[in-house]
């Protein structure tokens, strides 16, 4: 499927955290503070794997893209349940469904999956898994 979005990723993530912090520093972050921390720090990368982002009529689609890659990132690296994902960025719970289905599709191409799990070692590094939640 042609997306219109495009990564080029010279290699892989060079950051590797090894030991995830026992006290995360998101303690005393709300979920939507951190939702929204995922989504720009997707954003940021992908500016950097790309240089330059799409021209201002791809630029829906491109944030479109980035708000889905935060919902999976934030579901499966950060273990945060769909339902709370969905309230944390004013979405309803199908759409954060989607976009990990989206999300989990695309990681078929091997540089998107490199970007992908580049950025879910960013946001365990940032944020650290969150705990007392299930995963779905």
């Amino acid at each position: 499927m042609q997306s219109g979005f495009s990564i080029r990723i010279a290699g892989t993530c060079p950051v590797r955290p090894q030991i995830l912090p026992q006290d995360p520093a998101w303690i005393g972050i709300s979920l939507s503070r951190i939702c929204r921390g995922v989504r720009l720090l997707v954003w940021e990368a992908l500016v950097l794997a790309n240089g330059q982002l799409a021209e201002l009529r791809d630029r829906r689609r491109t944030a479109c893209h980035v708000r889905q890659i935060a919902m999976y990132v934030c579901h499966v690296a950060l273990r945060v349940p769909m339902a709370d994902i969905a309230d944390a960025c004013g979405r309803d719970r199908s759409t954060v469904s989607h976009a990990c289905h989206v999300t989990e599709d695309r990681r078929d191409d091997p540089l998107f999956d490199a970007f992908i799990a580049c950025v879910e070692r960013m946001a365990l590094a940032a944020f650290g898994r969150q705990e007392g939640f299930e995963h779905d």
